[in-house]
């Protein structure tokens, strides 16, 4: 079997000729040229060419695996993870209940350090809207709850940011655009809505990559999102918000989204946890459509605890949404063991040493401390990654553009200049590309499922590289770095395609100090073997204090 994932070479385009390229592309007349020439370039267009005989798999729904989860082993109960320690969930309702702090002193600091983080130079923009008077309403109501002792749960009072893709009632949903969402969302996504039922105090819209198209979190609409762990860098995107919410302490948890990584990436690249479950397991309802067959709503967070608690809050059936039905129960440890005897781990070397050096000697460090702690190691093989990668591409961008019709006449030119290039390049696309890359689904989910055959999780790096400088000159309208993407995107697409779960957690940082996230893939319905697996490398990694920091509490 031959690796076939290969770096792209494509040329790094600055704002002045990324404006020059999308006129071209969007001109009748050049730009069908300019499609054909990228495709090529970019290897796109092998979808027409390499042979496919499977039928096609237009949704990714897998079958509940009844190995997912092997039974505890006993063990020691957990310690503390080593190095800087983030307040989480557990931290604000010890508080409340203390009587060191209320959810009306939260919100006040929230609102001040959030203001601060604004005013601070180069500014955070980690939301894209925040109404004070709802956030203090909310800390009212929570506040009032604790003093009859009557909190709705653990989640009492916690903040929570929701990325801009979510409706929360009384904001707009806007997609990370400067024209979506024009009037105030009258509804709570599903998602939104069970947060707020267990008395989460819901904080904001967070920012994100505009329509979630690419994966830095710089938008020419509403600010390039900065990452705490060095203001100088991109977070990645496009749940670029969320992440840096919970990286800079505003929020012990953020919601995000992710289609082709946008929860994981981000995550990784800001030293944080992010869960993305299997196809459906979250309900969409309240979702702005951007990618049917590929889109997953999910937790970030500072901890595994709290992404797990975040998940088994979330997940579970809704009737608004018919894909959401019909799953397994979901479980969570409540107190995972410390060691991981027991567990296989799957690893396809080419695939995870695919990486930069940095990138690779972290991450086989925490693979050797996790052996260490009695997890055992299997080689795996999983071919055809690169036909994966471009029948991806195809299924996202043309969807992408399917939910972007209603806009197309009105809006076309309100898009940025990367939006509006991968727009016009989708376009391209046609129908029978569009389904033959689900016929290269079904091969791929069979892929996969034989790799896991065996394996509890096949683990490789969250990202390719680290998180990439922001180019001042590119500010505020953007670039186009394609290859960049790539090497960005390199583990994450696979799962968004085969609708298997991922989680992505702290595996330590480069030589500049910038997070690395290691990666789980599981069976389907198999996120509570991918949080003990994160949960015990919690107790390896050091973490380390982001340089930007706005805590709520003071521990």
């Amino acid at each position: 079997m031959t690796y076939d994932l290969r770096s792209l070479k494509l040329p790094r385009l600055g704002t002045g000729a990324l404006r020059l390229f999308v006129s071209a592309l969007e001109n009748p007349l050049v730009g069908p040229m300019l499609v054909h020439r990228l495709k090529n370039d970019a290897g796109l267009s092998r979808i027409g060419t390499d042979d496919v005989d499977e039928a096609p798999t237009f949704l990714p729904m897998l079958a509940a695996d009844e190995r997912a989860t092997p039974p505890l082993a006993r063990s020691a109960p957990p310690g503390e993870p080593p190095g800087f320690r983030f307040p989480g969930v557990d931290d604000f309702t010890r508080s409340y209940r203390e009587g060191r702090a209320t959810p009306e002193l939260v919100a006040e600091r929230f609102l001040a350090q959030r203001d601060q983080s604004e005013r601070d130079a180069p500014s955070l923009k980690a939301f894209i809207a925040v109404d004070h008077d709802d956030v203090m309403a909310q800390a009212k109501a929570s506040g009032a709850r604790w003093r009859a002792g009557a909190p709705l749960g653990p989640f009492d009072g916690v903040p929570v940011a929701i990325k801009d893709e979510l409706d929360q009632a009384g904001y707009p949903t806007t997609a990370g655009t400067s024209f979506i969402g024009s009037s105030r969302a009258g509804h709570d996504a599903t998602v939104v809505a069970r947060l707020r039922a267990a008395g989460a105090l819901l904080v904001g819209k967070a920012n994100m990559h505009e329509l979630g198209i690419n994966v830095t979190g710089l938008n020419p609409h509403h600010g390039t999102t900065r990452n705490p762990y060095d203001d100088r860098f991109h977070t990645g995107g496009s749940s670029s918000g969320p992440a840096t919410v919970v990286a800079s302490g505003l929020a012990p948890v953020a919601i995000g989204a992710d289609g082709g990584g946008s929860i994981r990436m981000p995550a990784a690249m800001c030293g944080i946890v992010g869960l993305k479950a299997t196809f459906g397991r979250v309900s969409e309802h309240g979702a702005f459509p951007l990618c049917w067959s590929l889109a997953h709503i999910g937790p970030m967070a500072a901890s595994v605890r709290d992404c797990a608690r975040t998940y088994q809050l979330i997940a579970g059936p809704d009737p608004l949404d018919d894909l959401s039905l019909a799953h397994p129960t979901v479980e969570i440890d409540d107190a995972p063991p410390s060691d991981l005897r027991g567990v296989t781990l799957g690893v396809y070397w080419p695939w995870f040493r695919h990486a930069t050096p940095d990138i690779v000697q972290r991450c086989e460090s925490l693979l050797r401390a996790l052996v260490e702690r009695g997890a055992a190691l299997r080689e795996v093989e999983i071919p055809e990654l690169d036909m994966m990668r471009v029948a991806h591409i195809v299924t996202i961008t043309s969807e992408m553009v399917a939910a972007m019709m209603p806009y197309d006449r009105d809006h076309r030119h309100d898009f940025g200049l990367d939006a509006r290039a991968n727009l016009a390049s989708a376009r391209g696309s046609s129908a029978a590309e569009y389904v033959r890359a689900q016929r290269i689904r079904t091969r791929a989910i069979a892929a996969f499922q034989r790799a896991l055959a065996n394996v509890d999780a096949i683990v490789t790096p969250a990202t390719g590289v680290v998180a990439p400088r922001i180019n001042p000159a590119a500010q505020p309208y953007g670039e186009s770095d394609l290859s960049t993407t790539t090497e960005i995107m390199r583990f994450a697409f696979p799962s968004n395609f085969t609708g298997h779960p991922a989680i992505s957690f702290p595996a330590g940082y480069d030589s500049g100090g910038l997070p690395i996230g290691l990666q789980a893939i599981g069976r389907p319905w198999g996120e509570r073997m991918l949080l003990r697996i994160a949960a015990a490398a919690e107790l390896i990694v050091e973490r380390k204090a982001p340089r930007r920091w706005y805590p709520l509490l003071d521990l």
